[in-house]
């Protein structure tokens, strides 16, 4: 019996969660679930965004479904839930897949298969920085390593659909930038794996032109951030889209999707992103059947036309969407 974390978190994300929860359900996984708290909820009640006692919960468990949290903008002292559970256990590789469903947005009838592999530790998101208000002044550090960049590169090759394309903007941010390019391309080239590269704000624009062209886009965290969000748009919704948090022992699944406050509590949500989610934490853990009959039943669901959330131009509520996925997955 699997030992998997539940988190929540603020917004629809335990709405979607219990989505996914039911899928799992319906598949007879075999698992025992334990909830943790994290999020802003979470840190107007304790003071802290994610309690030491959910961090040694985690480390504990064999996966953690996460949901979605709030982190305000504007507040100062309000730390990003998410990124400290990253750091805290070294989720080091972000993977987000993005794919077309036949009739769905304006790809929908092209093949388009996209995974994004984003270092997960560093960059621009390592949280050190500093704020001069007299001056105003605000400086944050960009650290890219060699270590991590070796390191989600020969995790690019390991999960890799395709060709990989490596992201950066050496021409302009130097010498972070020129680091993580030189690194990854020699760790490619030692494991033999086919790749070229592409400047981040061309790539984009390529992207949206051609998105076909591209298989896996290896990533500095910011600019994976980013692009995953871009290639969402492409897919016709983010509530579609799916993350894995990888570590050495442990991964946390969540989808790309943030909290959505405007429509929390209305039923609307789309459950794809979590329920997807939980299909990869099945890979993880080595229910690959498992994980390709729920991809199957949601994929029939999105190209059939059935119970369609609002994000993909139906009028269904979440329990509409989410029980025709079940009823899809019974009959596989």
């Amino acid at each position: 019996m699997k030992k998997i974390l539940v988190i929540k978190g603020d917004g629809i994300g335990p709405e979607v969660t219990e989505a996914a929860i039911k899928v799992l359900n319906a598949l007879n996984f075999n698992a025992k679930y334990e909830e943790a708290y994290a999020g802003f909820a979470c840190h107007e009640k304790t003071g802290v965004p994610v309690p030491e006692e959910t961090i040694e919960m985690a480390k504990k468990s064999d996966a953690i479904l996460f949901g979605a949290v709030t982190t305000p903008s504007k507040d100062m002292k309000a730390k990003s839930a998410i990124l400290s559970l990253r750091q805290n256990l070294d989720l080091f590789a972000n993977i987000r897949p993005a794919r077309t469903y036949k009739g769905l947005g304006r790809y929908g009838d092209e093949n388009v298969d996209i995974l994004i592999v984003r270092e997960n530790t560093e960059c621009l998101y390592s949280g050190i920085g500093e704020m001069d208000e007299k001056l105003g002044i605000a400086i944050n550090q960009r650290i890219i390593s060699k270590k991590a960049t070796e390191r989600i590169a020969n995790a690019a090759a390991r999960f890799a659909n395709g060709k990989i394309t490596i992201t950066h903007k050496a021409n302009v941010v130097k010498p972070s930038d020129v680091l993580f390019l030189s690194v990854a391309s020699e760790t490619l080239k030692k494991l033999g794996k086919e790749f070229d590269s592409e400047i981040v704000d061309a790539l984009a624009m390529k992207l949206v032109v051609n998105p076909a062209k591209y298989r896996t886009i290896l990533a500095p965290n910011l600019y994976g951030d980013i692009l995953s969000d871009l290639v969402a748009g492409i897919a016709g919704s983010i509530g579609l889209c799916p993350s894995a948090n990888i570590g050495e022992k442990i991964g946390l699944f969540e989808p790309v999707h943030g909290s959505a406050p405007d429509i929390a509590g209305k039923g609307i949500a789309n459950p794809c992103g979590a329920i997807l989610s939980a299909a990869l934490m099945l890979d993880f853990l080595g229910e690959k059947e498992g994980a390709n009959k729920v991809r199957l039943a949601v994929e029939s669901v999105i190209v059939g036309r059935k119970s369609l959330t609002p994000d993909l131009g139906g009028k269904s509520k979440t329990n509409e969407m989410l029980n025709s996925i079940i009823q899809e997955m019974e009959v596989l």
